[in-house]
């Protein structure tokens, strides 16, 4: 009678059929050493090569066009997929809907790396920084100090679009996307922080206008200086949230 549950171990332990047949497909790009944008085989061909059945083949494709493997173009067939982290910012994104106040520790973490890419990739980001780049981060800055406290979607739509700005001169998708993530779920969680006070709006201009000068000026150490003290009052909202969403979650006291 127990001689039955090993084997219902081992066959739930099995990949299934979808994985076998998706890391399959995975190595036949490795193996054949295609890159992104690369047409893959028509599907009846994968059949053939893999020893595949149509239905498994069709499984597996979807299963790797929602991570960005490969990318499906209906009447033009399947291409291997460009590096992408959009799977993440979904998956993120997300959470942040299930359930926003649990969400601080994954804002806190994002704002943390983004902090860290930013100020460990100053000297190239300022190589990169064209005269007109400058120029539009300026006017980002003073759309910033115009729109004011009171309108914190549209300061925080002008933020995303200096950082976004910032980084594009360096050509790196995956940073892009990476800001992406923050912002995305940065917009879900937003209300559940305190507002942004005049003075602290203020101090988030002139830290801007800093990071900008900097760059002109060619002052690395100005620059990190202006990015750390950005993105400190954006953790102290952070952590305030946290420590008042803790408190609240503690059970009172009881009868």
């Amino acid at each position: 009678m127990n001689s039955s549950r090993p084997q219902e171990v081992r066959t739930a332990a099995r990949p299934s059929l979808r994985q076998e047949v998706s890391e399959a497909i995975k190595s036949y790009i490795l193996d054949n050493h295609l890159k992104p944008g690369d047409p893959l085989p028509s599907e009846a061909e994968l059949c053939t090569a893999l020893g595949a059945s149509r239905s498994s083949i069709r499984e597996a494709v979807k299963t790797l066009a929602v991570l960005d493997i490969v990318e499906v173009r209906r009447g033009h067939g399947t291409y291997v997929g460009r590096m992408s982290l959009s799977a993440l910012v979904e998956g993120l994104a997300f959470r942040g809907l299930l359930s926003p106040k649990n969400d601080f520790r994954t804002l806190s973490e994002l704002v943390e790396v983004r902090e860290l890419i930013e100020r460990g990739m100053a000297e190239r980001i300022m190589a990169t920084l064209a005269p007109e780049d400058l120029d539009a981060l300026d006017a980002l800055v003073d759309e910033m100090d115009r729109r004011g406290a009171p309108d914190e979607q549209g300061l925080a739509a002008c933020d995303r679009a200096f950082h976004e700005r910032l980084m594009e001169p360096l050509g790196n998708k995956l940073v892009s996307q990476l800001s992406l993530a923050f912002w995305d779920v940065y917009a879900i969680v937003a209300p559940q922080l305190k507002g942004i006070s005049e003075e602290a709006q203020a101090s988030t201009v002139a830290d801007h206008r800093a990071i900008v000068r900097a760059a002109r000026e060619g002052d690395v150490d100005g620059f990190v200086r202006a990015l750390s003290g950005h993105y400190a009052p954006v953790r102290r909202r952070l952590a305030e949230a946290r420590v008042t969403d803790g408190a609240a979650r503690e059970p009172g006291p009881t009868a």
